[in-house]
C-alpha cells in the first residue's frame, strides 16, 4: 500500500484558538480524508522530540516507512529544534535523522514555512543579544530546509522574497471547510456585516472601519455592524473608543465555535479592514477563508496577498485603507453582494478546501501538472 508521511516537529495543540494551531489539525484531517478516498495510508509523526524519536524508530523497526510517496511537514513560529516544553530539546537530532532518512530513500519532502516575523524589527519582541542568537538559529533552520526539502510551501507567494531558502516555492494558504450554508432572508433596508478579529492594534483596522461605517450610515442606517473579538481586548480599550463603538450602534460579541457559526448564518457580508504594511501585504488571515467557508462575500483592504485571493475568483470588493474608499466599497457590496455570494458557492470549496490544499501538495511533490 502506498503511504504518505505527515511530519510535525511539535506537539499538536489541544486548543485550536489561532490559525497557527488550527492549520496542522486541519491539514492532517484533510490528508486522512484524501488518503481514505485514494487508498493511501497516512502516517503521522508528531509530538515532543522524544515522542517523535520513539514513533520514528518504531515505524522503522516495523517496516512501515517503505513505499512513501512523499512527506509533508510544517514548521512553527519558533525554530523546529526549540518546540519542546521550555524550548529545551530532549532529542535534538531527531529531525535530522528523519529528514536524512527521507533524502536517502528519495522521498520528496515539502515543508510549510509559516512566518518570517523574526525578520521584522517592529514585530519581533526580542532585543539585544537574545535577538541576535535567535535570528542565527532561524537562519540555521532556513539552511536545514534548503538541504533536506524539495519544495517550500508558503502562506502566499508574496512572502517568498523574505524567505532565504533556495528551493522552489509554492503558495499554500489556509483552506476552508465544506459547510451547508442556509438560505437567508435578506433585509432590503439594512444589511448585516461582521468583523471578527483583533481590536488591540491599529493595524487591524477596526477604527478605520468605524470611520467608514459612519460615512455609509450618515443619512440613514443601511448597514449594521457586529464585531466579534476577545473580551480582554475589548475591556482594555480606552473609554473614548468604547464610546465610539456605542455611538455607531455596533454590536460587540465575544463568541466562538458553534455560536459564531450561527452568527455567520445571519450575516450578509464580512470585512477585513487591515492597514497595508510590508508584513500585511504577504500574510493571509485565516478569517478570510473562514468567512468564505460560511458563504460571506468580503470587503477587504488592498493588502497584496488577500487582494489577489479575493479578486482571483470574484469573492468580494477591494478598497484602499482609507475611510472614503472603504465606505464606497461597503455601499457597492450592499448592492452587488448576491453576485459575489454566487461565486463563492460555485468555486470556493472545489478550489480552496483543506482537501484541495492536500491535492496541491500531492501534485507539487509528485511533479504532476495542475
Amino acid at each position: 500500500m502506498k503511504k504518505v508521511l505527515v511530519y510535525y516537529p511539535f506537539p499538536l495543540a489541544k486548543q485550536t484558538n489561532s490559525g497557527s494551531k488550527l492549520r496542522p489539525h486541519e491539514m492532517y484531517k484533510a490528508f486522512c480524508e484524501w488518503g481514505a478516498k485514494e487508498g493511501i495510508e497516512v502516517i503521522l509523526i508528531s509530538g515532543t522530540s522524544a515522542e517523535r524519536e520513539k514513533q520514528f524508530c518504531q515505524l522503522q523497526n516495523e517496516g512501515k516507512l517503505t513505499n512513501l510517496l512523499f512527506c509533508y511537514m510544517e514548521n512553527q513560529t519558533i525554530p523546529l529544534w526549540l518546540t519542546d516544553p521550555g524550548h529545551k530539546p530532549q532529542k535534538p537530532l531527531i529531525d535530522w535523522k528523519v529528514l536524512r532518512y527521507l533524502k536517502k530513500h528519495h522521498v520528496p519532502v515539502g515543508v510549510f514555512y509559516r512566518d518570517v516575523y523574526w525578520k521584522f524589527d517592529e514585530l519581533y519582541p526580542l532585543k539585544g543579544w537574545k535577538k541576535k542568537i535567535m535570528q542565527t538559529v532561524y537562519r540555521w533552520e532556513e539552511r536545514f530546509y534548503e538541504k533536506y526539502c524539495d519544495v517550500i510551501f508558503l502562506p502566499s507567494m508574496e512572502m517568498g522574497k523574505y524567505v532565504s531558502i533556495r528551493r522552489p516555492m509554492v503558495d499554500l494558504p489556509p483552506g476552508g471547510k465544506r459547510k451547508t450554508i442556509p438560505l437567508k432572508q435578506r433585509d432590503n433596508n439594512v444589511s448585516k456585516a461582521i468583523y471578527v478579529g483583533g481590536i488591540n492594534n491599529d493595524d487591524y483596522g477596526l477604527f478605520l472601519l468605524l470611520d467608514a461605517l459612519e460615512i455609509v450610515n450618515q443619512e440613514k442606517t443601511i448597514v449594521h455592524l457586529t464585531v466579534v473579538c476577545r473580551k480582554n481586548e475589548y475591556d482594555a480599550l480606552p473609554v473614548s473608543k468604547k464610546e465610539r463603538i456605542k455611538q455607531l450602534n455596533v454590536e460587540v460579541k465575544h463568541i466562538s465555535g458553534e455560536e459564531l457559526d450561527r452568527l455567520y448564518a445571519q450575516m450578509d457580508f464580512a470585512l477585513i479592514p487591515r492597514i497595508r504594511s510590508e508584513y500585511n501585504d504577504f500574510s493571509v488571515p485565516v478569517k478570510l477563508v473562514e468567512y468564505l467557508s460560511n458563504g460571506l462575500p468580503i470587503v477587504a483592504t488592498s493588502c497584496l496577498a488577500q487582494k489577489r485571493f479575493i479578486e482571483e475568483d470574484g469573492y468580494g470588493i477591494i478598497c484602499d485603507d482609507n475611510k472614503h474608499s472603504m465606505a464606497e466599497a461597503i455601499r457597492d457590496m450592499i448592492e452587488y453582494q448576491d453576485g459575489y455570494r454566487n461565486n463563492i458557492v460555485r468555486t470556493f470549496v472545489e478550489k480552496h478546501s483543506w482537501v484541495a490544499r492536500v491535492e496541491k501538495v500531492k501534485k507539487t511533490l509528485m511533479g504532476e501538472d495542475e
